[in-house]
């Protein structure tokens, strides 16, 4: 009785924790998006102004999830279904997984551009540009209903004995007996950690060389606040996203640590703060056409 007593307790606190993030994310993520659509007002014919919007389409259709874990974590009964919950848990992942992207995007683009001192690459028409998009979604659209239909998260009756229809987000049981879900995550992790530090520590760089070169007066250079921008995406990616994977490495093999691996998924979502970023000093000016690099 007492154990049983100590789970329930253990699952309502870890319920509150993750309702609390999902609220704030909610309500800081809707308001980002609110403030960036009069932002986004440019014509976007330059890959980083692609990446820019298709970020922050990234987080919008997220953002659209949300208020689904609300409602469970609110009140602990996921009530619509066994295919929708495989839904709204996928996307926790292509979010996280499709910001890293355009993050990485974004970050290469901004350094090739100060180290080789070379302009923005730019489409040579808005078509481009809207190809290179839908291309990037529709490929997206068509993988992501064949993965979650016939691979994520489908039921085994001897490993989710103990899971029932009104739980959910529980897919862990497929890591532990696929070989290869083990070594995919391995990997897959072990790139993001490495890039994401490898990223950071470039734009740092950036930003000590402009200080070296403008001293007190970098705060006036238009190139200064740009790189600053790329800097603080280069930080969301190491705060958001390499503490989850840095645990998951050690979690693959230890899949009992299911709660406190849903506490660090959870985290990602923050990178939905990105977006205020864009509210400082020049306010998204990887958004303006012809701006000096």
């Amino acid at each position: 009785m007492a154990s049983t007593d100590g789970a329930a307790m253990g699952t309502t606190t870890l319920n509150m924790v993750l309702l609390a993030i999902y609220s704030a994310v909610l309500l800081s993520g809707t308001v980002g998006l609110s403030l960036m659509v009069h932002t986004l007002r440019s014509p976007m014919r330059s890959v980083t102004s692609i990446a820019v919007f298709n970020l922050i389409f990234t987080h919008f259709l997220f953002l659209l999830t949300v208020p689904f874990r609300i409602y469970y974590y609110a009140t602990n009964n996921w009530g619509l279904g066994d295919g929708w919950c495989k839904v709204v848990s996928s996307m926790i992942h292509i979010h996280m997984y499709m910001s890293f992207l355009f993050y990485v995007v974004i970050l290469v683009i901004r350094l090739l551009a100060f180290y080789g001192k070379s302009g923005q690459v730019e489409f040579s028409r808005v078509l481009h540009a809207l190809l290179a998009s839908v291309a990037i979604w529709l490929l997206l659209a068509v993988t992501t209903p064949c993965v979650v239909s016939f691979r994520y998260g489908n039921r085994d009756a001897e490993a989710d004995g103990n899971r029932t229809d009104t739980q959910c987000f529980n897919f862990s049981s497929r890591i532990e007996k696929e070989e290869g879900a083990t070594v995919f995550n391995y990997v897959i992790s072990t790139v993001i950690v490495a890039v994401a530090c490898v990223l950071a520590a470039l734009q740092a760089n950036v930003l000590l060389v402009l200080y070296r070169r403008y001293g007190r007066g970098c705060g006036a250079q238009q190139v200064f606040w740009a790189q600053l921008k790329s800097l603080c995406f280069a930080l969301v990616m190491v705060v958001c996203l390499v503490p989850y994977h840095m645990f998951r490495l050690y979690y693959i093999k230890n899949l009992r640590l299911q709660d406190v691996n849903e506490v660090f998924l959870t985290l990602t979502t923050l990178s939905c703060l990105d977006m205020l970023t864009f509210l400082g000093r020049g306010s998204c000016s990887l958004c303006h056409r012809g701006q000096r690099m």
